[in-house]
């Protein structure tokens, strides 16, 4: 009997092994077969529709400073004025910028951002009124779109410099603000190149290679439209190379300072031409850890900009651009755990004019009174990094000028600014 009961129970393991040696082969069976073609492609495209979904995110920078300056410093001074010496004092929120970004589709963002069309108490109008209500202007306005890591396309109104710094973003500066001699010629709408702050309408390409490291931009922009009544004017071209030694860099603006993230090495060379006018010139950005303390932060660039010399030509700046050479360098270091970094500044515009470009003033006067030298340093307090900052600066300005008495004067004025930015995006 008990041999009898053995067997059963035996036969019974048996038959729920093979039972579950069945299932077990069904559920894999099951596994191994594939779903029609069509079924598959229709999964994948109901993935991918689920994985995108458009946003939008909505920003805003603010610089405001209390400042002290004389009279006699260079830009919007007199230097030759009786008073320029006098220091005068003022509250101004310089820079107010509302930002929209959208990212339409995988492929495709839009942006764009406002700006004050002049600082708020930061001038006054013919009756001596503050400026207080301001209007705000669109200043970007632009749509991209990526084909692919080589080959990008953005159109419409946007930063427009064949140098490193005439492309930077407000929020990441090192210095209180961008430098004077980058862009001179396309800061506003009545300068020779008709411009806003630097930004133009047109359409630009850009794309990377060798590893993402190497960069072109090579844009085709209104640049002026009108010269002495003709309106035929010639597109303006603006083309750029840059290569990163160490990280990547694929920021549209690019930035002043990295705050000890990274380490970057930008090499670059940029062309802008229009008519008679050219600039072309060479940069340098470095943002690399250095010692246990933090980082040190070197932005440099020189140019060779000119109008032209020929007065006949049909689409001549020979009167508007004279012939030059502009130098800058900044050079800061970022205390990682104080979170302060100290800078220097240099900037020279170097006038070196032609003949036709002077107005009737001989070459040598006209240098000796156009050139000037920009110096300065200061602090930055970044409590909260872009966001939130404080930038204590002092800047000087030397120009040569002639007095009262037609003598030759070479004099320093000064400024003093404490900024506050207010930064979201």
């Amino acid at each position: 009997m008990k041999i009898l009961n053995s067997l059963l129970i035996g036969i019974g393991v048996l038959s729920s092994s093979f039972a579950m040696t069945e299932n077990t082969v069904k559920i894999n069976f099951g596994k191994l077969s594939q779903s029609p073609p069509e079924e598959k492609k229709l999964d994948t495209l109901k993935k991918e529709e689920k994985v995108f979904k458009p946003s939008i995110n909505v920003g805003s920078i603010i610089h405001m400073y209390a400042g002290t300056q004389q009279k006699g410093f260079f830009f919007g001074g007199d230097p030759a004025g009786s008073d320029a010496n006098d220091w005068e004092t003022d509250f101004t929120v310089y820079r107010g910028r509302i930002l929209l970004g959208a990212q339409l589709t995988k492929n495709g963002n839009f942006f764009i951002e406002t700006e004050l069309t002049t600082s708020i108490n930061g001038s006054n109008d013919s009756d001596g009124n503050k400026s207080i209500r301001i209007t705000p202007a669109i200043l970007d306005a632009q749509y991209e779109h990526v084909f692919s890591d080589q080959f990008s396309v953005i159109g419409g109104l946007q930063l427009v410099s064949h140098n490193r710094n005439g492309l930077q973003g407000a929020a990441s500066l090192m210095a209180n603000d961008f430098t004077y001699f980058q862009y001179p010629y396309n800061l506003n709408p009545d300068s020779a190149l008709q411009n806003n702050l630097g930004r133009d309408l047109g359409v630009n390409f850009r794309g990377f290679f060798a590893d993402e490291k190497l960069e072109y931009r090579l844009g085709f922009f209104s640049g002026r439209t009108s010269f002495e009544g003709t309106d035929d004017s010639p597109l303006r071209v603006v083309g750029r190379l840059v290569y990163n030694v160490f990280d990547k860099d694929k920021s549209f603006y690019y930035s002043g300072t990295n705050l000890g993230k990274g380490k970057t090495l930008s090499l670059g060379l940029g062309v802008d031409t229009q008519g008679t006018y050219t600039a072309i010139g060479g940069d340098v950005f470095l943002d690399m850890p250095a010692g246990d303390l933090g980082s040190v932060t070197l932005n440099g660039a020189y140019s060779y900009l000119t109008g032209g010399n020929d007065l006949t030509e049909e689409f001549t700046f020979a009167n508007l651009i004279p012939t030059q050479a502009t130098h800058y360098l900044e050079l800061g270091y970022y205390f990682k755990n104080s979170k302060l970094q100290p800078w220097i500044r240099y900037e020279k515009q170097d006038m070196n004019s032609e003949d036709q470009q002077t107005g009737g003033l001989s070459t040598s006067d006209f240098d000796k009174y156009n050139t000037t030298t920009v110096l300065g340093g200061g602090l930055n307090y970044w409590f909260n990094g872009y966001n939130t900052n404080l930038r204590l600066s002092y800047t000087t300005t030397t120009t040569t000028f002639q007095d009262a008495d037609l003598e030759d004067q070479t004099k320093t004025f000064g400024q003093v600014w404490l900024q506050l930015q207010l930064f979201i995006f």
